[in-house]
């Protein structure tokens, strides 16, 4: 099969824009409203997108104090594995992703709750891994303070890897399920983990059969260097940040490098680079549309927004003078890091930084036709720079709307993307191939005929 670009796209509640919210067709609903996520799932579906991805944080958002927080755009949310599971029901192909945190999770919870979406939707789930960033969420679960970068690292090494584990606990024809014998499964077929770690102690085994997919697909998105071991490790798929195509070029052959001096398959992680892309019919349209974006930005909000990020109270420095010099925290390092960068490089004021990080968070923004944004892909795909894209619409529907009516067509008649779905798994989708059951031994070569 010929290589595609892959397409996802991460659903924010109101969009991926600081203002999307407020923009005059924005629609509200992404808080609390299975329709409006059962009409952005199936618009993707019929632009033959591989992944819809939710993140999730298990806390509100502290975007420095109510008066703050009222304003901003991201503060209550569903569940994401309870509204994947329904969205299961109403699309056929689309690959259902969710953010489960290794920090305020149990191994043994995470690997129950993606087998059972796996058997849900036919073996189109996967797992966005994350150790989470904020002291908001330690908060929730008995902590003054968020663990520590290396501490965060290393229980999240030793979760994935036991979360495959028990997706290994059974068999693929473990249930046999004979009345006649009355044998319900094959006893050599399940397998009892008894692990002791570090972190975790867990029996085992799995109370939910092996899944369609064998695993659901690991995702992660780790830019530290600590992140960069874990997703060459273990990560299917990575989703990344860059502005510039030197970087991202950098970053995937770091990234792939470091993944086959482990021994991974050739070609593994695959990694999407965030695109939040403003499309217009017209180069005018898109930024017009830009620019009536840029105008419903509160700056109150976008400060409060980089203090989270940086861990730093910025709210005492001008928004007109330059991005003051702050150090690199336990928090989101590879964002801090790449706002930092970009802001030195472009010298940016603080009120500029506030622009773009309303743009998508600092992921790569382009503004235009949906020929120029398909000439961007093409050449990050082409170029060593992604085998995909993560596309974060700016406002909800209409950002979506937008990119599968005009930006998917033009990718399709450039041959970049599929015109028809190629599997019904995720992992036919993506190109991915089955893993095998860690626990079964692999089957002998045939005898070679006597000559």
């Amino acid at each position: 099969m010929a290589r595609r670009l892959v397409l996802g796209t991460l659903v924010m509640p109101n969009g991926h824009h600081g203002a999307g919210w407020r923009h005059p067709d924005a629609r509200f609903g992404g808080d609390e409203s299975f329709d409006f996520y059962r009409g952005i799932a199936q618009t993707l579906e019929r632009g033959l997108f591989d992944v819809l991805f939710l993140q999730d944080q298990v806390c509100v958002r502290d975007h420095g104090g109510v008066e703050v927080q009222s304003r901003a755009n991201i503060t209550a949310h569903l569940e994401p594995l309870t509204l994947l599971s329904a969205l299961s029901v109403v699309t056929r192909n689309l690959g259902l992703v969710a953010t489960a945190s290794t920090t305020y999770n149990e191994p043994y919870h995470v690997a129950r709750l993606f087998a059972s979406l796996d058997h849900l939707s036919g073996g189109r789930a996967g797992w966005n891994a994350v150790t989470s960033f904020t002291d908001a969420e330690a908060h929730n679960f008995g902590r003054e303070a968020h663990l520590d970068h290396d501490t965060r690292y290393d229980r999240a090494r030793e979760f994935v890897g036991l979360v495959r584990d028990l997706w290994d606990s059974w068999d693929d024809d473990a249930f046999v399920r004979d009345k006649a014998s009355g044998r319900y499964f094959l006893p050599g077929r399940l397998h009892v983990l008894n692990h002791r770690g570090r972190h975790f102690a867990v029996k085992g085994p799995l109370n939910v059969p092996r899944s369609p997919q064998g695993h659901p697909v690991i995702f992660q998105a780790g830019a530290s260097a600590d992140g960069l071991d874990l997703a060459a490790a273990t990560a299917e798929v990575v989703y990344a940040a860059a502005q510039a195509k030197a970087d991202a070029q950098a970053y995937y052959t770091t990234l792939k490098a470091r993944a086959a001096a482990l021994g991974r398959p050739p070609g593994l992680p695959l990694i999407l680079p965030g695109l939040h892309a403003i499309v217009g019919r017209t180069e005018a349209e898109a930024k017009a549309k830009y620019r009536a974006l840029l105008d419903l930005v509160d700056p109150v909000v976008g400060l409060a927004q980089l203090s989270m990020f940086f861990t730093v109270d910025l709210s005492g420095h001008p928004l007109d003078g330059p991005v003051p010099d702050v150090p690199l925290t336990q928090g989101h390092r590879s964002r801090q890091k790449l706002l930092l960068d970009l802001a030195r490089r472009e010298n940016l004021t603080l009120r500029q930084l506030i622009g773009h990080v309303a743009n998508g968070l600092g992921h790569l923004t382009i503004v235009g036709t949906a020929a120029r944004i398909a000439d961007v892909m093409q050449d990050w795909f082409q170029d060593g720079a992604a085998d995909g894209f993560n596309i974060l619409p700016p406002y909800l529907p209409g950002g979506i709307d937008d990119f599968v009516d005009l930006v998917v067509p033009e990718l399709q008649a450039r041959g970049l993307t599929r015109t028809a779905y190629d599997g019904r798994t995720l992992r036919e989708n993506l190109g991915l191939a089955r893993p095998a059951n860690r626990f079964t031994p692999a089957p002998a070569p045939a005898a070679l005929a006597p000559a």
